[in-house]
């Protein structure tokens, strides 16, 4: 008898092979390498669902809150529809609260500009081997240590007490720091209570958000583009000004969603280092709840949305999105 005629109708084969019997991750396998789009879909389904459920539904229900409004009388909510919510915005000092959070993110990401740009610089063209190591070892650094333990930090830096009184103090300059904090509006008692001194605690918080997309955008930039400029006479200036700052736009715009974005939300910083005038996240903490305006916090909340959508849609037709 032959060795086929031993073997059952599933495992004899025209050949003479022996195969084992194809389990259920086969047949999966099978399917998801004829229907590769079945494959995709499985994949996705998860991380969409939970876009989907928690983000894309968190958000709906915020805006919908918006649009509910406050029994003056009972205090409860009032679940009609109404703008008169968004009406109260246009209060002076609701006002206050949004012109004053968008102009400290615009004051941050203009300082984050300026200071990340010639770091950002010297690291694309000049930092190689150890150095460019050494570079990216800085900008990270500050990013793994806690955030409130950075935050209460400078709050003791910047305090009267703190040690950049004590150099100023030390070098005679207090006459000009006081001069400083004598500004109005953005001055104060001292650094820790001031303007200022919440513009430079933001600062250094979210400055490597500028400097990694500025850097990646100057890398970008040929050289050969550079040495063009240079032999039809144009100075480094000159340059600069009509050639390397144009080509790193896209990484600055970039660098600048992340800081205006993040000053704009944040509560926690102002909150420690500052005055006691309110930015729009603390806005929405407070209401939410102490206050128990959960419709105006919403409608609060809304308005970074908005402006940072109309920026995201000018963000990408810059192409912003590419040096990220």
């Amino acid at each position: 008898m032959t060795l086929a005629a031993d073997l059952t109708p599933r495992e004899a084969k025209p050949n003479g092979a022996v195969l084992p019997s194809r389990g259920l991750g086969d047949r999966v396998s099978a399917v998801f390498w004829r229907h590769p789009n079945v494959l995709l879909v499985t994949l996705l389904a998860l991380p969409l669902l939970w876009l989907v459920v928690v983000y894309l539904g968190s958000l709906a229900a915020l805006l919908l809150q918006s649009f509910y409004s406050i029994d003056e009388f009972s205090g409860m909510i009032r679940r009609e529809f109404t703008l008169s919510t968004y009406a109260e915005l246009l209060r002076p000092a609701n006002m206050d609260i949004i012109i004053r959070t968008v102009s400290m993110s615009a004051a941050v990401t203009l300082g984050a500009v300026i200071i990340a740009f010639p770091i950002a610089y010297f690291a694309a063209r000049y930092a190689r081997g150890h150095w460019k190591a050494l570079f990216y070892l800085g900008v990270m650094l500050p990013l793994w240590s806690s955030y409130l333990v950075k935050v209460y930090a400078w709050k003791l830096i910047l305090a009267r007490e703190g040690i950049i009184t004590w150099v100023t103090d030390g070098i005679g300059a207090s006459a000009v720091l006081n001069g400083i904090l004598a500004l109005p509006v953005i001055g104060g008692s001292s650094l820790s209570t001031s303007y200022i001194g919440t513009w430079l605690v933001f600062l250094y918080v979210w400055l490597p958000y500028m400097i990694l997309p500025m850097q990646a955008s100057l890398e970008r930039v040929p050289q050969s583009m550079l040495e063009a400029s240079a032999d039809l006479g144009a100075s480094r200036w000159q340059t600069l000004r009509t050639v390397i700052f144009p080509l790193a736009l896209p990484g600055i715009i970039a660098g600048s969603i992340f800081t205006f974005s993040l000053t704009m939300g944040d509560y926690i910083i102002p909150q420690i280092v500052g005055s006691s005038r309110r930015f729009i996240g603390q806005a929405v903490y407070q209401l939410q709840g102490t206050a128990g305006n959960i419709p105006l916090a919403a409608a609060f909340a809304v308005v970074p949305i908005v402006i940072m959508l109309i920026y995201l849609t000018i963000a990408r037709r810059k192409g912003a999105f590419d040096a990220l």
